[in-house]
């Protein structure tokens, strides 16, 4: 299956996060990429304690000092190299990773992510 392109890495600004859908009907996952300490890091957006999203607003992922991953429904906080839960009721849990790929300045994931 070939590999999904997202957007541009240079798209996606240190300290902040772009969301994106992946699949069409029943069968689509939302995904987020975050740029932390220079790295690019991606995650399914569901929580691991109810599965809502964690952006309260449109590619809103990161605490306001940028250095959380934060969840809009009951305020989780996650670590944004690691994706574990460090604070809220999931503590300990951790985000799904999703394997990235830069090509030729492009972010690619799996088109499988999150299934």
């Amino acid at each position: 299956m070939n590999p999904v392109a997202l957007c541009r890495a240079e798209d996606v600004a240190e300290g902040a996060g772009r969301g994106f859908r992946l699949g069409e009907g029943t069968a689509q996952i939302a995904v987020f990429v975050i740029r932390w300490r220079g790295t690019l890091h991606a995650y399914v957006n569901s929580c691991p304690h109810i599965g809502t999203p964690l952006d309260w607003a449109p590619d809103r992922f990161l605490s306001r000092d940028g250095t959380r991953v934060i969840c809009s429904t009951h305020g989780a906080e996650f670590e944004p190299m690691t994706g574990e839960c460090v604070r809220g009721p999931c503590f300990g849990d951790r985000l799904e990773a999703v394997n990235i790929e830069i090509r030729d300045g492009t972010i690619l994931v799996p088109a499988d992510a999150g299934l």
